[in-house]
């Protein structure tokens, strides 16, 4: 029963939204009803599907990259207490940096011609610091006394991160892992409409040409595929973040 409480719960919010519709006899350019929007994703799909896979594969392409870079570093900073000093007030000013605010800088040094190497510079930055706080903040969780255990039979610095550290990581990182997904695919939207350029046709675009045209539907349908997208992702990432905690623990 608890599985379906969502369900539930989503049908009758739409019921509602049906009624009000109908009986406020509200312009359907200002909130068209929930069948209005099935008719519009029913009608606009084969265009809506192939705009939310260029939306998506441009975040799962951010996530990889913010991850490798996230955790690279991370790991200097474990090895190394300047490096640490030196990169993490960095990587703060990345995470209060507003995507917004630079997207136009990114896509002159992208390319105009190429604005999709752009949008996944944006969505990396995005996706960075929750992965990097999570892999920094793991590397640090290990047992001091199994540190001075490690110390006491001469490992090595490499040898303490990669036996000791990295595994006691391993939580942190999951729940990193599945904050840094949904920024990514948020940062990927945020610049797709930063970019403004009909070379990109993600969901972003196909929400601003829909709102210049006043096709409210095809607005909201667009808004319900990024809504799945995401709770597609999470619940992935949930499920890997479950494997990976069974493996942990059994470690």
């Amino acid at each position: 029963m608890s599985r379906l409480a969502p369900l539930i719960l989503t049908a009758i919010l739409l019921a509602i939204w049906e009624i009000a519709c109908r009986a406020l006899n509200v312009a359907p350019y200002f909130l068209p009803p929930p069948s209005a929007v099935a008719v519009a994703l029913r009608d606009h799909f084969p265009v809506l599907l192939g705009a939310a896979w260029g939306t998506l594969s441009t975040a799962v392409i951010a996530l990889v990259l913010a991850s490798l870079i996230a955790q690279a570093l991370a790991l200097v900073t474990a090895l190394s207490p300047l490096a640490d000093r030196a990169i993490r007030p960095l990587a703060s000013v990345v995470q209060v940096t507003p995507v917004i605010a630079i997207a136009p800088l990114v896509l002159i040094w992208a390319g105009l011609d190429h604005p999709e190497r752009a949008l996944i510079s944006l969505a990396v930055l995005v996706a960075f610091f929750p992965i990097f706080s999570g892999a920094v903040a793991g590397l640090r969780a290990a047992d001091p006394d199994l540190e001075r255990l490690f110390t006491l039979y001469g490992a090595g610095r490499w040898q303490k991160v990669l036996r000791l550290r990295l595994p006691s990581a391993v939580p942190f990182l999951l729940e990193g892992h599945k904050v840094g997904a949904g920024l990514a695919l948020i940062g990927a939207v945020v610049a797709e409409f930063s970019a403004g350029s009909g070379k990109v046709r993600g969901l972003a675009w196909q929400i601003l040409d829909a709102g210049n045209k006043l096709q409210t539907a095809r607005m909201i349908a667009a808004l319900v595929l990024l809504g799945v997208m995401g709770v597609a992702l999470h619940a992935l990432l949930e499920a890997v973040e479950r494997a990976g905690l069974k493996w942990w623990r059994g470690r």
